[in-house]
């Protein structure tokens, strides 16, 4: 089977979709939205380069653990569509219609290809559009307005229906300790909230030597 190149897994995420997930971000972007609070998975050549066989493992084991669903973010994940299309074809035979998969990617509808279009047409759920530092939404699970979600499957509406225009108190965020010594942030958070971040852990005399969401030599996207 196919390798895809991804940049991290977490299980359990509950900060991006419902119920607990298998994270899955893939490594490499080209569209580069301004404000992106995950330049680290900008460059297509780091993470690690990953056979799909060894992913279903890992969502098996998550599903044997009590998985909802799966959620895929990046990076941008059709910008490897076939790899993702081979995972997306295994994660469906391998379980029944109760577990829902929730896609994170910069394009709208209209841009996809048919490549792209028949990984995109794998998933329950897309959210879709460029990241627009300027457009500030308090939606759920969305980073600014022009973002939609998109219910695409009967699960979908069935579980997702009432987020489409959920405007929670604050968004739900994840923080957690990273294998490199640092830490992670999963979540979708509001404008400002990650330099807020960056203040209250200088404060607390931790400051953070490289964040992820400004650009570094190693995040630079090349090709598209």
């Amino acid at each position: 089977m196919s390798t895809l190149r991804i940049s991290r897994t977490h299980f359990p995420v509950t900060a991006l979709g419902p119920g607990l997930r298998l994270g899955i971000w893939v490594q490499g972007c080209t569209l580069a939205c301004k404000g992106c609070m995950s330049q680290d998975t900008w460059n297509p050549v780091g993470g690690t380069e990953v056979e799909v066989d060894d992913l279903v493992v890992l969502w098996r084991k998550a599903v044997g653990a009590g998985a909802d669903g799966l959620t895929i973010s990046g990076g941008e994940p059709l910008q490897q569509p076939a790899a993702l299309r081979d995972l997306l074809r295994a994660v469906r035979r391998e379980t029944g219609l109760d577990k829902d998969v929730l896609l994170f990617t910069g394009y709208d509808e209209t841009e996809l290809d048919e490549v792209r279009r028949g990984a995109a047409d794998l998933v329950d759920v897309l959210v879709t559009g460029r990241y627009d530092v300027a457009a500030p939404t308090s939606r759920i699970w969305r980073g600014s307005a022009n973002q939609r979600m998109v219910l695409r499957t009967e699960l979908a509406r069935r579980r997702y229906a009432e987020y489409v225009d959920h405007e929670p108190e604050s968004p739900r965020l994840q923080v957690g300790p990273a294998g490199d010594g640092g830490v992670w942030i999963i979540g979708v958070p509001r404008r400002g909230a990650l330099p807020g971040l960056t203040q209250d852990l200088r404060a607390m005399g931790l400051p953070p030597q490289n964040v992820t969401w400004r650009p570094s030599r190693d995040s630079t996207p090349t090709g598209e």
